[in-house]
């Protein structure tokens, strides 16, 4: 287990929690290879299919994306390794999603072998036998949460779902909203997300949000954006129709309705990031509540506003409910958003590329929004901002984060 915490009086007796020793040691690593990060993680992987070449199935044909990855992975470890609560929610969240990439029990000590010897390699001033054990002690919990997870989810679902494109509309030249149907039902939140798998780039999966709450029917919607360098995302948009067969994940994210209660709803959607934003309003307005919700819908240009239709729609349907168009004409959503606050009494979510949810997230918080009134799913990411050189990949609510063990299988 991971040494905990301590925790001190400053001379006003107020307490100070201190990081826990392995933290300390694990933190020092990782400041020293900093620098260096892309030669550690070339190393890594080196040495991760030289010891064992089977592994090398389990990765995409192309690793340049995987490479960038690691250190990022690792910072936010580090960040949080005293956080308990955190790393058992969100491991345990991993753990299950491994399962769909093949990955088992036996693989996990194999990558903790090829960490440790890239570690010691580019560590050089900080590497000593303590901090070996450190982050031995670190990779054995972290990796035994992920595998005790995972085993406990194989009892109760599949590891993923086979889904046939049943349509796709062409919503902009590069927007697309795809309904799918899984072969079995597949048990999900509005708000949340999954991960997919095409036919046309085996082992490399991306996540997207559901567009609507859960339907009678069990059709699920997406809503894909074609980027310049996203192979599965140009495949769906470009390439896919009707009878196509997908895979997905298991669905996760935190992006919920809490139902208990009747606090109105702040949403922000910003391209793509409109598809959960409309996927809570459905929920609210299937619970019967009476909330007031307010949606910011965000795009470039008029025409960006692929979904607006259908908000307006839900408008004129629902008198608890205002959408907000805000074009780039007007500034930042987040800005537009502070302008029409106050908004103290809400709780707020957030909903697309990972600078809008950042600045949104400040904006909100200097707006008097309490910091646990605020939803997202980029906990780990803005947790970590600045700590690291690798570029974060956002969908719209896309999971966070890839924690040090997910090098082992996308």
């Amino acid at each position: 287990m991971m040494d905990g915490p301590t925790s001190t009086t400053d001379g006003t007796g107020a307490r100070i929690t201190e990081p826990s020793p392995d933290a300390v040691l694990v933190r020092r690593t990782l400041e020293e290879i900093a620098p260096v990060a892309d030669k550690v993680t070339s190393y890594f992987y080196a040495l991760l299919f030289v010891r064992d070449p089977a592994l090398r199935e389990l990765f995409p044909a192309a690793m340049d994306t995987q490479r960038d990855r690691l250190l990022k992975a690792l910072l936010t470890v580090a960040e949080r390794m005293d956080d308990g609560a955190f790393l058992g929610t969100y491991l345990g969240h991993l753990g299950r999603g491994h399962r769909k990439y093949g990955v088992e029990a036996a693989h996990y000590p194999a990558v903790g072998e090829a960490l440790i010897g890239a570690l010691a390699r580019y560590a050089e001033r900080s590497w000593d036998a303590e901090s070996e054990a450190a982050w031995v002690r670190a990779y054995t919990a972290i990796s035994q949460i992920m595998i005790d997870a995972a085993c406990e989810d194989e009892a109760k679902a599949p590891a993923w779902w086979q889904a046939e494109v049943v349509s796709h509309d062409l919503r902009t030249s590069d927007v697309a909203v795809l309904t799918l149907r899984p072969d079995a039902p597949y048990p999900f939140l509005a708000g949340q997300y999954t991960t997919l798998e095409t036919p046309w780039w085996p082992r490399v999966w991306r996540h997207y949000s559901f567009a609507s709450a859960p339907r009678p029917d069990g059709l699920l919607t997406l809503h894909v954006k074609a980027v310049p360098a996203g192979w599965v995302s140009r495949a769906l948009v470009h390439r896919a129709r009707p009878g196509d067969v997908l895979r997905l994940g298991p669905p996760a994210g935190s992006m919920t309705v809490d139902h208990a209660t009747d606090t109105g709803l702040l949403c922000l959607g910003g391209g793509t990031g409109i598809a959960p934003i409309r996927a809570l309003v459905e929920d609210v307005a299937e619970h019967g509540d009476r909330r007031q919700v307010d949606v910011f819908y965000g795009a470039r240009s008029g025409h960006d506003l692929y979904d607006m239709d259908t908000l307006l729609r839900l408008q004129k349907t629902f008198p608890w409910l205002a959408v907000h168009p805000v074009t780039g004409t007007r500034g930042p959503l987040p800005e537009a958003v502070r302008e029409a606050g106050p908004w103290t009494g809400r709780d707020a979510y957030l909903s697309g590329p990972l600078g809008m949810v950042r600045q949104g997230v400040d904006v909100l918080r200097g707006a008097g929004v309490p910091t646990e009134r605020i939803r997202h799913d980029f906990p780990a990411e803005l947790a970590v901002v600045g700590a690291g050189s690798a570029e974060v990949r956002s969908v719209h609510g896309a999971d966070a984060l890839d924690v040090a063990v997910e090098v082992v299988a996308q």
